[in-house]
C-alpha cells in the first residue's frame, strides 16, 4: 500500500467512508457522486479550511475573502454532485 500524506489520506478516507459507497463492488452513479463529493469536501478542508470572519488587518480580510471564495467553489461542486443546489 502506498504511503499518503495526511491531507491525501483524509481525502481518501472521506471517499471510502461516503454513505453507501461500496468500493469492492461496482458502485452506481449515485454512490460514485457521493464519494466524489465527500472527497472534494475533504480536499477543500485540507487546502482551504474555514477561517474566522474577523482576525487581521484589511489586507488579511481581502486575502481571506479570496481564499474562502475558492473554498465555496469547491463546496458548490460537491453540493452539485450530491444533488443539492450548489
Amino acid at each position: 500500500m502506498i504511503d499518503l500524506s495526511p491531507a491525501a489520506q483524509a481525502v481518501m478516507d472521506a471517499y471510502k467512508n461516503a454513505p453507501d459507497l461500496m468500493l469492492d463492488g461496482d458502485p452506481d452513479e449515485v454512490e460514485q457522486r457521493l464519494g466524489l463529493a465527500a472527497a472534494l469536501r475533504a480536499a477543500a478542508d485540507q487546502v482551504v479550511p474555514e477561517e474566522p470572519l474577523h482576525y487581521g488587518d484589511q489586507r488579511w480580510m481581502f486575502e481571506r475573502d479570496a481564499r474562502q471564495a475558492c473554498r465555496k467553489k469547491f463546496l458548490a461542486i460537491a453540493a452539485e454532485l450530491e444533488g443539492g443546489n450548489g
